[in-house]
């Protein structure tokens, strides 16, 4: 009887070991968890660079009078389009009008003087060929002559500043383009060349400067030429991601020494109100070449307190710890430049609710190519270019 009662003891204290080393052993492997996991996209990419600039306008004027005088009128409208030709403001014409009407008088004048003396030097001519008049007098008529042609030549150019001066009463715009408001109202008396009347840009087409490194240039732009095929973005602050499309059209002879860069610009055309001369715009341009790369999305990319990391899914579904150096963000991806092959997969999601050395349940997903075209990862038999 104390053997059995032994027995079911010692039946009890096994069984009751086996129960907790089977509840350690599952406390000690965790349950796989589902996770979205993706192959890094390996596709051909040309890097984009942005840089900073204001816009500016090929053609800009100082309306300033050619004559001085009062203000008449203000003729256009403040902050139109204009012609070139078109009438803005007129000067009160009077005085010169009437300095043109003295100096015609004045010429009518010089042309009967230089008739009468032309009369008196012919006969002298004539006189002194039958000796019926001296030398001296037949010389005398003669300078006359001569002097009554500078006389009317003086006045003939007087009178064609007077003429140009009465034309330049209406001042005209030189160019076609967007003019300013009116800096000077009538009744106000302006200055010949000092007093600026408004200014006029042209608004047809609108230029861009801006500096690339050297470094950058020669790595990604040493093939572009300034033929106008090269597509240059631009994109204007607060404009909520809509673009305008330009293309380059100068690059500079030479790197600045001071800074290392190279000036270039890119032409835009002003099709609507929106391009401006002075607003502050972002360029963007895409490098000549393509080259194959990895990039994953941005969202997959963790950050611990020096690195970038992502969490890579190895062969037996567990996540592994992979730090990564990344290059420039395109959209909702983001370049790898090193610390992923193509092929690897990883967690799409990044590490928000995972981490290294779990388990899990991969759910296969694709990751958006935007538009990029793949890349055929090399075999490691295929010579490297």
């Amino acid at each position: 009887m104390q053997f059995r009662l032994l027995s079911c003891l010692l039946f009890t204290a096994v069984l009751a070991g086996c129960f907790a080393e089977a509840e350690s052993t599952a406390k000690a492997t965790p349950a796989a968890q589902p996770v979205d996991v993706a192959a890094v996209l390996y596709a051909q990419y040309s890097p984009e660079y942005t840089f900073t600039t204001r816009l500016e306008s090929p053609q800009q004027v100082e309306l300033r009078p050619r004559v001085s005088g009062v203000i008449e009128s203000v003729e256009f409208r403040e902050g139109s389009h204009v012609k070139q030709g078109d009438l803005l403001f007129r000067i009160d014409p009077r005085p010169f009008a009437a300095e043109v009407a003295r100096l015609e008088a004045e010429l009518n004048r010089a042309q009967a003087a230089l008739h009468q003396a032309n009369s008196e030097a012919q006969r002298a001519k004539r006189l002194q060929g039958r000796n019926a008049i001296s030398a001296e007098q037949a010389e005398s008529r003669l300078s006359l002559a001569s002097q009554r042609r500078a006389e009317l030549a003086s006045v003939q150019a007087a009178l064609q500043a007077a003429r140009l001066n009465l034309e330049f009463t209406e001042v005209r715009a030189p160019i076609d383009g967007q003019v300013s408001n009116a800096f000077i109202t009538e009744g106000n008396n302006v200055q010949a060349g000092q007093s600026v009347l408004t200014s006029l840009v042209a608004t047809d087409r609108l230029y861009a400067y801006f500096d690339v490194d050297e470094r950058t240039w020669n790595a990604s732009f040493s093939n572009v030429t300034d033929n106008g095929e090269t597509q240059a973005t631009l994109a204007l602050a607060g404009s909520n991601g809509e673009q305008h499309t330009g293309a380059l059209d100068f690059i500079d002879n030479q790197i600045n020494e001071q800074t290392g860069t190279l000036r270039v610009r890119a032409v835009f055309t002003a099709k609507d109100a929106q391009l401006r001369p002075g607003a502050f715009a972002r360029i963007s341009l895409k490098a000549a070449d393509s080259r194959p790369t990895v990039m994953v999305p941005d969202r997959a990319v963790g950050t611990d307190l020096k690195n970038r990391f992502v969490l890579v899914v190895n062969a037996e579904n567990v996540l592994e710890y992979r730090q990564v150096e990344l290059g420039r963000r395109e959209g909702t991806l983001r370049v790898v430049e090193a610390g992923l092959e193509p092929g690897e997969r990883i967690a799409a999601n990044g590490p928000a609710r995972v981490g290294p050395g779990m388990p899990v349940t991969p759910q296969n997903v694709e990751i958006e190519t935007q538009n990029l075209t793949l890349a055929k990862p090399q075999s490691a038999a295929e010579p490297s270019a």
